[in-house]
């Protein structure tokens, strides 16, 4: 029997997750699990903004398993795993940092951009923050994640591209220098590579407050959607560029009725359509798609012993594989001391 490829991916637990998480990566997940072997990865390590406040990431932690549960991620087919709860994360990390220069880190540019809003960007009226050393180690550890489980396809947003080249890159530095450890991972992205924000911006963020969550009720889209920001100005029947509503845009990716979309976005084009119509039809369409998610959801947070035990599995399966790649590792360089004498 031919042995199936595994998958690595993850999400750092800051809260619930949102439409631009379904979109980008959940979707994807959900059709992936039942081909791969999977691992899901809660990156608990990789939270350094939230330090001062633990307790949230404890609780963030539940939220997000929680919306797995509910879009339809199996724990007994896959592993949900917490970082933390695997230590040879940490030791992986250690050892790759070793040999990863620091301009491989600082080229990355979603590492410049971080950086650049925790310390305030040119905004004065912005709190500056020191940067932590962790801004530096966390890509090397988000390499160590892809490498532990030796993952060969990682399901990632649009955004998150230059961290599987640096991981592909990473794992063909280790390999030449030592023996064959690690395959190169390849990355796939989601049906929709990146959803804006509920308010334009280019980007889904919840510390932007622009996101519809999995977990809102019907009345809170309602609300969130009537509110929603629908292009530059214009008059009801005045025509527009759909690309330029991101009212369309999230039509175009959660209506299931392709045909619907396309004839919409050929009427607003040619002679336009009332931003309130949009909203309305995107809001059946969204609440269609997420009242399922919230059924599973409440029936699995009244059963929180039993999610506290999918995770705990989880990781303790994947544990075994961490184990096993560990061994590889210091076998690779040369590291078992004791077998010297």
């Amino acid at each position: 029997m031919t042995e199936r490829e595994r998958i690595l991916t993850g999400i750092r637990p800051t809260g619930s997750l949102h439409l631009g998480h379904y979109a980008g990566a959940l979707e994807n997940w959900v059709k992936l699990q039942h081909d791969y072997d999977c691992n899901f990865l809660i990156a608990d390590y990789q939270v350094s903004d939230y330090a001062d406040d633990i307790a949230h990431v404890r609780q963030s932690v539940w939220e997000v398993v929680l919306d797995w549960l509910a879009v339809g991620l199996d724990p007994e087919g896959s592993n949900f795993v917490i970082e933390s709860l695997a230590p040879e994360h940490a030791e992986l990390t250690t050892l790759l940092s070793w040999f990863l220069p620091l301009s491989m880190l600082e080229r990355n540019p979603t590492l410049k951009a971080e950086m650049a809003a925790l310390e305030g960007g040119e905004d004065p009226s912005v709190e500056r923050k020191p940067v932590p050393v962790a801004f530096f180690t966390y890509p090397v550890m988000q390499v160590a994640n892809i490498l532990m489980p030796r993952a060969h396809l990682v399901p990632v947003g649009e955004d998150q591209l230059p961290h599987i080249e640096l991981t592909r890159e990473t794992a063909r530095r280790f390999n030449h220098r030592f023996k064959d450890v690690f395959p190169e991972p390849r990355a796939k992205v989601g049906r929709v590579p990146r959803l804006v924000g509920i308010d334009g911006n280019a980007k889904m963020s919840k510390s932007r407050g622009n996101t519809i969550d999995l977990k809102d009720d019907a009345e809170t889209v309602a609300k969130k959607i009537r509110g929603m920001y629908g292009g530059p100005p214009r008059g009801a029947t005045e025509p527009g560029d759909p690309d330029e509503n991101p009212i369309m845009l999230y039509l175009a990716a959660f209506d299931p009725d392709e045909a619907e979309v396309a004839e919409l976005r050929q009427r607003y084009a040619t002679q336009g359509l009332p931003n309130k119509e949009l909203k309305e039809l995107l809001t059946k369409h969204l609440n269609e798609l997420l009242e399922p998610m919230r059924e599973r959801r409440a029936k699995y947070a009244a059963n929180m012993p039993q999610v506290r035990e999918a995770v705990e599995h989880g990781t303790k399966r994947f544990r075994v594989l961490a184990q096993e790649t560990m061994e590889m590792v210091h076998d690779a360089l040369d590291m078992n001391y004791l077998e010297q004498y």
